[in-house]
């Protein structure tokens, strides 16, 4: 298996930053790709950012130049550094990560979710 312990969401203002951190731990083989979700009241759960093993990235059009999604290899961990917040970035951010494990499986793990909220 592979648990997943995110941290670093909160309250800020338009305009601030968070960072938000997700480590995976267990029997891991190899970590394919890593991202984040969010999912606001009464919206569906979207893509914010991806990151994959080569260190290709995807970005939401919504956060294009605000955020930015990286990847420390060896400590199994991904973050989001998220700049130039506004308010309809608020929602709960949820880790997902795509692994191997060390059976050769393929287990597909999200994290139980931190709150984002931008407001004055």
């Amino acid at each position: 298996q592979v648990q997943l312990l995110e941290s670093g969401g909160g309250l800020v203002q338009p305009g601030g930053s968070l960072r938000l951190s997700c480590a995976a731990s267990g029997s891991i083989f190899s970590i394919n790709v890593m991202g984040w979700y969010r999912q606001a009241p009464g919206k569906q759960r979207e893509l914010v950012a991806r990151i994959t093993s080569d260190g290709s990235t995807t970005y939401a059009d919504s956060v294009k130049g605000r955020f930015t999604i990286s990847r420390d290899n060896a400590k199994n961990t991904v973050y989001l550094q998220m700049n130039s917040l506004k308010p309809e970035d608020t929602a709960v951010y949820r880790c997902n990560v795509v692994a191997v494990t060390s059976l050769r499986a393929t287990w597909n793990s999200w994290g139980q979710g931190t709150q984002v909220t931008v407001s004055s």
